[in-house]
């Protein structure tokens, strides 16, 4: 807080658990709301009072470039503390550092290619008539625990390239890269007070940092539920809010997606990816295959097969491409939703249960083993639901319209894909899908460049793109009379 790290108010710390083996590796402060009001007071002040709202923009933007080539610089610590917090491999964890960078940098180059404002013509050369953009203010971000630094990124970079102050909270469950990323920006010379982490619990951290007065705008990111209360909390002051809360994505796989060895080929690993990249805990994974009935069982048969040899372990280990859950807690829940599948009807292809330990699977790490649930129904929670584990669950169809309609069933509307060797129909189909990110014959892929978000459930606002930027600033219309004279609206 305000350029000093310091313990919580009330002395209390929290173990970092390795999920690998339900490990302790770190300690640190569990913050409460006390230290919630010594932070926003801290970015309030910063905000009023302080330099960086005014900072010029080529030295808002070149603070950013230091950044990233700080995160590029150290690279592997900071993948392998990703890897060891959330359980993803250690080469997701370094790929995650390059999409941060990547982050940083395009915001810099957003900003510091803008104009001066917007010229309206206001219809006389006697009027000048301007729109600008103005940063918000003081900003409260909440991240999620799946992808804590990326996450992180999304809302620090645009809402330091604004001018404005912020409060973030990481996910009390993985921390630690947050608290390094602080940590760069005081080394890249970010003015005391303009960047203030808070760790600790989001029923009374996050809480507390919704409902505060004194903060303009609140951007998080997590599940459905909590995201609500956020919401609720913030209305009292009518504060802007941007919720990112999450998906349940269908991949729309159509035969002829599979006429060819190749397209076949393709179409199943893509499949693979969109579930079980970081054990299928992504806001955006593909858990809902939902394939032409025609192709159904080859499809699912090779899927099965391919996801049986998924190897899983420690994601430090040299040759392991998938790590455990983040929790008992998530590894509890993915188990739910398996058994109420099953118990709802569906057949298990592959998976189902935890792995035996191993040289690379600690005793006690969160381990399950990548699921594959065919003959699966809208009525399912684990359809209907978001299991945030490595679950697929398989849907069929007959026709276009029917593959379109169980593709928009959901209450959510984060992202989806199509495959398809029909330009035309891949056209019609993504025109259709009333998701915010489509993708046609791939998945995963993002650009910082095109904005993220959802329909419907999946939140409110956008990251990334302009429209991530705009999130964090203010729109202020500046009229000028060049020459002014009396209206004689009034008689006297």
């Amino acid at each position: 807080m305000d350029g000093e790290w310091r313990s919580a108010a009330s002395g209390a710390t929290r173990e970092i658990l390795d999920p690998a083996d339900a490990k302790p590796f770190a300690v640190i402060a569990e913050g409460g709301e006390a230290d919630v009001d010594a932070a926003v007071a801290a970015a309030r002040r910063a905000f009023d009072e302080g330099s960086w709202p005014g900072t010029p923009v080529a030295e808002r933007a070149a603070l950013l470039r230091r950044v990233a080539d700080l995160l590029v610089r150290d690279r592997e610590k900071i993948g392998l503390i990703e890897s060891r917090d959330a359980g993803k491999t250690v080469e997701e964890g370094r790929v995650d550092v390059d999409c941060v960078a990547d982050a940083f940098r395009y915001f810099a180059d957003l900003v510091v290619g803008e104009g001066g404002g917007r010229v309206v013509d206001a219809g006389s050369d006697e009027i000048h008539s301007v729109v600008v953009h103005e940063p918000v203010g003081v900003c409260s971000l909440i991240t999620p625990w799946n992808y804590p630094l990326l996450q992180a990124s999304w809302k620090v970079a645009p809402a330091l390239a604004a001018g404005n102050t912020f409060v973030i909270k990481p996910s009390e469950i993985t921390p630690l890269t947050t608290v390094i990323l602080v940590e760069l920006l005081a080394e890249a010379g970010l003015p005391a007070g303009v960047a203030n982490i808070v760790t600790g619990p989001g029923h009374t951290v996050g809480a507390r940092m919704a409902e505060h007065p004194d903060v303009d705008l609140v951007s998080f990111t997590g599940g459905l539920v909590s995201g609500t209360k956020v919401a609720q909390a913030a209305a009292a002051d009518v504060k802007k809010i941007a919720l990112e809360l999450g998906g349940k994505n269908p991949n729309v796989v159509f035969a002829d997606a599979c006429d060819t060895a190749e397209g076949f080929d393709t179409a199943v690993d893509q499949a693979l990816n969109a579930a079980f990249i970081h054990s299928g805990q992504v806001c955006s994974a593909g858990g809902r295959l939902i394939v032409e009935e025609s192709v159904r069982e080859r499809f699912v048969a090779e899927l099965a097969r391919r996801a049986e040899k998924i190897r899983l372990g420690r994601g430090t280990e040299d040759g392991v491409e998938c790590g455990p859950l983040v929790s008992a807690q998530q590894r509890d829940k993915t188990e739910y939703y398996v058994a109420s599948a099953l118990a709802e009807g569906a057949v298990l292809r592959c998976g189902g249960k935890r792995p035996e330990p191993s040289d690379v699977r600690p005793e006690g790490g969160y381990f399950y083993e990548p699921t594959v649930l065919d003959r699966c129904h809208r009525e399912m929670r684990a359809v209907r639901e978001e299991v945030f584990g490595p679950v697929l669950t398989v849907e069929t169809f007959r026709t276009e319209d029917e593959a379109v309609a169980l593709a928009n069933d959901t209450e959510y509307g984060l992202a989806g894909a199509v495959w398809t060797a029909d330009a035309g129909r891949a056209r019609r189909v993504a025109g259709r899908l009333r998701h915010g990110t489509v993708w046609i014959n791939d998945f995963h892929p993002y650009l910082p460049q095109a904005e993220w978000g959802g329909f419907g459930k999946s939140g409110v606002g956008r990251e990334l793109g302009p429209a991530g930027l705009a999130e964090y600033r203010e729109t202020k219309h500046v009229y000028q009379n060049l020459a002014p004279k009396p209206v004689r609206w009034f008689a006297g």
